[in-house]
């Protein structure tokens, strides 16, 4: 935990002093970094947010990456999405795609319909993960599960998956489910 203190005061002792252009451009709100410094996963989120897409502050994806990192790492589900993103895009980080389905599934067993989506993507094609049709059924029936602008089509991906999966894996699926379910309830 000092470790991580030190790390999180070093990456913002850089950010303020201006050296990566925030505190000299006034873009980056001063009550915004200091929650982020002191552990707040909401402004590390929001202030990775801006850093990555570049809004009122030079864009620096690196930066971003480590404030998702931080936010990640405590179990934040939006800083596991996005730090899986720029993993699987290789923005600001080198791009690694086992790393972006282990960022992905931690979402996605938080219950993050759009991560378990994603997951089971992965799966279907075999990056980051070995290609299985059966956990791609497994997340996809998960995410369709869930109320969402992308439920239909999270359901029609695991319809196509099902047809390549044999009566017993299905079986065994849905029992998995059930248990799922059963213990995170929505």
């Amino acid at each position: 935990m000092h470790m991580r203190n030190i790390l999180v005061s070093l990456l913002f002792a850089g950010l303020c002093s201006g050296s990566v252009g925030l505190a000299q451009s006034g873009g980056v709100d001063a009550g915004l970094q200091a929650k982020a410094t002191n552990g707040d996963l909401v402004a590390q989120i929001a202030l990775g947010e801006k850093l990555a897409a570049g809004v009122d502050v030079p864009q620096d994806l690196k930066q971003a990456a480590e404030l998702y990192r931080m936010a990640a790492e405590q179990g934040n589900i939006a800083g596991e999405v996005h730090l899986a993103e720029l993993y699987r895009d290789g923005r600001g980080v080198t791009r690694d795609k086992v790393q972006a389905a282990e960022w992905y599934r931690k979402a996605a067993e938080q219950g993050d319909a759009g991560a378990q989506g994603t997951l089971a993507m992965l799966y279907v094609m075999g990056q980051g993960v070995i290609q299985s049709d059966v956990e791609a059924y497994y997340w996809l029936d998960l995410a369709a599960a869930v109320q969402s602008p992308r439920q239909d089509q999270y359901a029609a991906n695991r319809q196509n998956v099902g047809t390549r999966i044999t009566v017993e894996e299905l079986q065994s699926v849905q029992d998995r489910v059930a248990k799922w379910k059963a213990g995170h309830p929505r």
